[in-house]
C-alpha cells in the first residue's frame, strides 16, 4: 500500500504541468524573498488564489516551491546590499555583506546557496522519517488534547514575541475574536454580527491574511515619500557577480558540524508553532558563534557565520511541515497559508491527514525535495531578475504588488465585501505595527480560533459538564503535557531575560522536566514510562549540579 501511495505520488509531482508550476513558484519565490519588505508570506498569500483551480498537490506542491526559493532568495539582498531580504536571512547579513564588500560576492552567494540546499535536504529526510511517526502519536488525541494542542501553540507564539509578551498575547486574543465573529459552527448563533448579514458569514481567512500582512507591509513601506520615490538597490552590475559553486561546496564540506547542528536547530524552531525562519537563522549563528574557535572573526566575513544562518532557515521549513502534516497545528505562518489551502480543497488538517490522504502526503515530501534542486536550478538566473528589479522604485512595486492583491481577493468569492475585509485589516495591521504589537500571534489566532472552539465544544460536550471538562484536562495525559508546555512557554522570556543574574532560573529547566515526566508517567507503554524516569534523574542531576555550585549564576555557567 505504501509502495502503491509513492508511485500515484510521484507519478503526479513529476507529471509536467506540475514541474512547471514548480519552476514557477520556486522563481517567484527566489524573487520575492530577496526584496526588501516583500516577505514570504506575502508571496505564498499571493499564490493562494492561483491555487483555487488546481489539484491539492499541484496547489501544494507550487507553494511549497515559493516557500523554499523565498527562504534562499533572502540572501541574495541581505549579501549584496546589506538589507535581509526575509526576516529570516537577518543573520546572513552579519558575514555576507563583509564577505561580499571584501571583493568575494560570488563566494558568499555560493555559500549562502548550497548551505539552504543541504539544511533543505537535510530537514526533508527528518520529514520523511518523523512525521508519520508523529502522526501515529496525533491519533491518540481527543478533543480535550486538541484544544490544549492549539492552546500551546497560541502561547508559544506570545511567549516568542521577545520582550513585546502582553502586545503578543493581546495580538493572540484579536485573532481569535476576529475568528468568533459570524455564526458559530456547533449551535447557529451569530456573534458580533450587530444585525449585518455580511459579518454573519464571517471573514474570510485570506482577505484577512493578505490585508495583515500584505497591505500593511506596503503602507510601511511608502510611508516616507522620499524613500518610497527611491529604488531599493544602485550600483550593482549583474555581469561582475558570478556564483563560485565548486569552492562553496568544498568550504561548507569542511564545516559539516555546523551544518549539521544548524539544520537541527532549524528543524527543532520549525517544530514550535510560529517560531519560524526569523528566530531560527538567529539561533544558529550564535550557537556556531559560540562553538567557534575563531568567535571573533563573526562579523567580518567568516563562512560560518553564512551557512549556519542559511542552513538553519531552510531546515525549519522542513520542521513546520512536520507540524502541519503530523498534527494539523501550522508551524509558522506560511504553513498556516498552506492549512488554508487544504481547507479550500476540502481537505481537513488534523493528526489523521497522513493515514487518511497518504498520497498527498508523499507528494508533499517528494515535493519538498524536488524544490530544493529547482531552486540551485534557478539561483543564477533570478540573480539576474533581482538586479533589474531592485532599480523600480517602491512606490510603483507597491502599486503593482497592491492591485494584485485585490484582483487575488476579489476572485475568491466574487464579492466587494472581501475587498473592503482586505482594506480594513490592512488598516488594522499598519496600526499594530506602528504600535509594536506582532502580527503572527494574531494570524494564528484568525487561523487556530475556529479549530480551538470546534474542539472545545466538542470536549465540553463530551465531559457533560465545566467541572468534569476541566477535570479531564488534566487528566488526560496529552492535554495536561501541553498545559503544562504551554504555561513554562508563557514563563520562558523572563526566565531568558533573567538567567545570568537570578537564582531562582537555576530551579526553571529541573521543574520543567519534573512536570512533564508526569503526563508522560500516566500514558501507556514502557518507552514513555523510561522517558519519564530519564527526565526525573535529569531534573535531580541539574538541581545537584546547581547545589554544588552554591546556586550561583554566572555568565559562564548560562551560557
Amino acid at each position: 500500500m505504501i509502495i502503491e501511495n509513492v508511485l500515484f505520488a510521484f507519478q503526479e509531482v513529476f507529471h509536467w504541468k506540475n514541474l512547471g508550476l514548480m519552476f514557477i513558484g520556486t522563481t517567484a519565490g527566489l524573487i520575492a524573498g530577496s526584496i526588501p519588505g516583500f516577505t514570504i508570506t506575502m508571496a505564498v498569500v499571493l499564490t493562494l488564489p492561483f491555487t483555487f483551480g488546481l489539484s491539492p498537490v499541484e496547489g501544494l506542491s507550487t507553494m511549497i516551491g515559493v516557500f523554499v526559493g523565498g527562504l534562499s532568495g533572502g540572501l541574495m539582498s541581505g549579501m549584496l546590499t546589506g538589507i535581509p531580504g526575509t526576516p529570516s536571512s537577518i543573520a546572513t547579513t552579519f558575514d555576507g555583506f563583509p564577505m561580499a564588500r571584501k571583493g568575494r560576492p560570488g563566494l558568499a552567494l555560493g555559500l549562502g546557496v548550497w548551505s539552504s540546499f543541504f539544511g533543505g535536504i537535510l530537514s526533508a529526510v527528518l520529514l520523511v522519517t518523523l512525521a508519520p511517526s508523529l502522526a501515529k502519536i496525533g491519533l491518540e488525541f481527543g478533543p480535550w488534547d486538541y484544544f490544549a494542542l492549539v492552546l500551546f501553540a497560541l502561547t508559544i507564539t506570545a511567549s516568542l514575541s521577545g520582550e513585546t509578551l502582553i502586545k503578543g498575547i493581546i495580538a493572540g486574543l484579536l485573532g481569535l475574536f476576529v475568528a468568533s465573529v459570524g455564526e458559530d459552527e456547533v449551535n447557529g448563533v451569530a456573534r458580533f454580527t450587530f444585525g449585518s448579514e455580511t459579518l454573519e458569514s464571517g471573514f474570510d481567512f485570506l482577505p484577512v491574511l493578505i490585508g495583515l500582512f500584505a497591505f500593511s507591509q506596503l503602507l510601511s513601506d511608502v510611508q516616507n515619500t522620499e524613500k518610497a520615490r527611491q529604488p531599493l538597490m544602485t550600483g550593482v552590475e549583474a555581469k561582475g557577480i558570478r556564483v563560485e559553486h565548486l569552492a562553496a561546496v568544498r568550504i561548507i564540506f569542511k564545516r559539516w558540524v555546523n551544518l549539521v547542528r544548524s539544520s537541527l536547530i532549524g528543524v527543532f524552531t520549525g517544530v514550535l508553532p510560529a517560531a519560524g525562519g526569523s528566530i531560527s537563522n538567529i539561533l544558529a549563528y550564535d550557537q556556531a558563534k559560540k562553538a567557534s574557535k575563531n568567535s571573533h572573526e563573526f562579523g567580518t566575513g567568516t563562512p560560518d557565520g553564512i551557512i549556519a544562518p542559511e542552513a538553519s532557515n531552510n531546515a525549519t521549513a522542513g520542521g513546520a511541515l512536520i507540524t502541519m502534516m503530523a498534527l494539523g497545528i501550522p508551524g509558522d505562518v506560511i504553513t498556516a497559508v498552506m492549512l488554508g489551502a487544504l481547507l479550500i480543497h476540502n481537505v481537513q488538517p488534523s493528526p489523521t491527514f497522513i493515514t487518511e490522504n497518504p498520497d498527498l502526503a508523499y507528494a508533499i515530501f517528494i515535493a519538498f525535495f524536488l524544490a530544493h534542486f529547482i531552486m540551485i536550478i534557478m539561483q543564477a538566473f533570478c540573480l539576474r531578475a533581482f538586479l533589474l528589479v531592485v532599480r523600480i522604485p517602491m512606490y510603483m512595486l507597491a502599486a503593482v504588488i497592491l492591485a494584485y492583491c485585490a484582483i487575488g481577493v476579489f476572485a475568491l468569492n466574487n464579492i466587494q465585501e472581501d475587498i473592503w475585509t482586505l482594506f480594513v485589516f490592512g488598516l488594522i495591521g499598519y496600526a499594530m505595527k506602528l504600535l509594536g504589537f506582532p502580527l503572527a500571534p494574531m494570524i494564528l489566532g484568525v487561523v487556530l480560533g475556529h479549530v480551538a472552539e470546534l474542539n472545545l465544544s466538542r470536549a465540553i460536550s463530551l465531559s457533560g459538564t465545566t467541572d468534569q471538562f476541566l477535570l479531564d484536562m488534566v487528566t488526560r495525559p496529552w492535554a495536561l503535557f501541553f498545559l503544562v508546555v504551554a504555561a513554562f512557554s508563557v514563563v520562558f522570556p523572563w526566565y531568558q531575560k533573567a538567567r545570568e543574574r537570578a537564582a531562582w532560573t537555576l530551579g526553571y529547566l529541573p521543574a520543567l522536566m519534573v512536570c512533564l515526566a508526569v503526563p508522560m508517567a500516566m500514558m501507556e507503554g514502557w518507552p514513555r514510562t523510561l522517558i519519564a524516569v530519564v527526565l526525573v534523574l535529569g531534573a535531580v542531576y541539574l538541581l545537584l549540579q546547581s547545589a554544588r555550585r552554591g546556586w550561583s549564576v554566572s555568565t559562564d555557567d548560562a551560557a
